[in-house]
């Protein structure tokens, strides 16, 4: 059973191992990419077990923007709703800010358009009920 977690209590860099950067020619070894999670401004990870096999986090200034750089699910466990899941809990955590932003291929624009998010120069989320940077 897959389960969710946006905090990296009970997390080790051990924990991370297993193909994360597929396809990157020299992918962060776990203990940097352990770093990159504690260094963000919001994470979610998704658990199989004391298993991470897949993660999302956002940058973020914490007052009107938010940038996703990484949504990572291992390929063994694509194609089941985790990149989604991870996705949308993201989007809740950063629902509080004017702009959400992130760069991706052409080829996955869809996947990230079924979350309202758009093609622009780069894909965004503007809610302009909040440009104001009033919280809610």
């Amino acid at each position: 059973m897959i389960t969710y977690s946006a905090s990296l209590d009970s997390i080790s860099a051990a924990m991370l191992r297993g193909g994360f950067f597929e396809g990157w020619p020299n992918p962060p070894a776990p203990e940097d990419h352990f770093r990159m999670l504690q260094g963000s401004a919001a994470i979610v990870l998704a658990l199989d077990g004391a298993h991470v096999v897949g993660f999302i986090t956002a940058i973020s200034d914490g007052v009107s923007s938010a940038y996703i750089p990484h949504l990572e699910v291992l390929p063994a466990y694509r194609k089941q709703g985790i990149g989604g899941e991870l996705l949308q809990r993201m989007l809740a955590q950063l629902r509080h800010l004017y702009m959400i932003d992130l760069i991706c291929d052409a080829h996955v624009q869809s996947f990230y358009a079924r979350f309202g998010m758009r093609p622009w120069t780069a894909m965004i989320l503007r809610n302009y009920d909040r440009q104001d940077c009033a919280r809610a």
